[in-house]
């Protein structure tokens, strides 16, 4: 007799990422609230770091259903934060939560596969929304297929945008250490390459982004 799959069990969790405890804290009592009211049981997870987000996001994944990422992390700079969790779990559900309007942000966002790219002025109940129409606060709803994408007023993906898909992992890495202020030969050494290498995948990140310059390059990026 051969037994019945046992069905999976739809995410009941989310995981909210951000440096300052209390949006962590305004998320978790909104959300749990709305849970409630609902009948529906809902787990937050909270990190403050991308780090721990991604260890976190291992650990619990079958139960994540949403992933709220802020960008002006500790171990981030610009997208690098959702690139790196894009690339670590493609399948993950991730709304941007930012504390600016940059428009290069908005449409790196769409470009690397965020479900929302949200600004932390607007209200937190908008956050809550975008949870429940995803199927995550009503209690016995089906899962529902991710709203429609929302940016800051619906961008296009540009060359600037398009970049951030062309970045190869290595790039990745040489793109946040430029963002943090480090010279070739300071990336050298980290990454164990020579300065010719590094000065051709920072020469091939200006090219993708349009730009002359590591100055102009961080300018449009943060």
């Amino acid at each position: 007799m051969i037994a019945e799959p046992v069905p999976a069990r739809p995410p009941t969790a989310i995981l909210v990422v951000d440096d300052h405890d209390l949006l962590r804290l305004g998320v978790r009592a909104l959300v749990q609230a709305q849970a409630a009211s609902s009948g529906a049981s809902i787990e937050v997870f909270e990190a403050g770091k991308v780090a721990d987000a991604l260890a976190l996001y291992e650990e619990h994944r079958d139960s994540i259903g949403l992933v709220l990422l802020d960008l002006a992390l500790p171990d981030t700079h610009g997208l690098s934060g959702l690139a790196e969790f894009r690339l670590r779990y493609p399948a993950a559900r991730i709304v941007v939560l930012s504390g600016t309007g940059n428009t290069s942000l908005a449409q790196g966002a769409v470009a690397l596969g965020a479900s929302a790219f949200l600004p932390k002025s607007a209200d937190l109940k908008e956050v809550v929304g975008f949870i429940r129409a995803c199927g995550l606060l009503d209690g016995g709803a089906a899962q529902t297929s991710p709203p429609a994408m929302k940016t800051l007023g619906g961008y296009a993906e540009t060359a600037q945008a398009s970049a951030w898909q062309e970045l190869t992992p290595r790039q990745m890495q040489v793109l946040q250490w430029v963002l943090e202020g480090k010279a070739n030969k300071e990336i050298a050494q980290i990454a164990n390459l020579s300065e010719g290498t590094v000065k051709n995948h920072v020469s091939t990140i200006l090219l993708l982004f349009g730009v002359r310059s590591r100055a102009q390059l961080i300018s449009s990026l943060r």
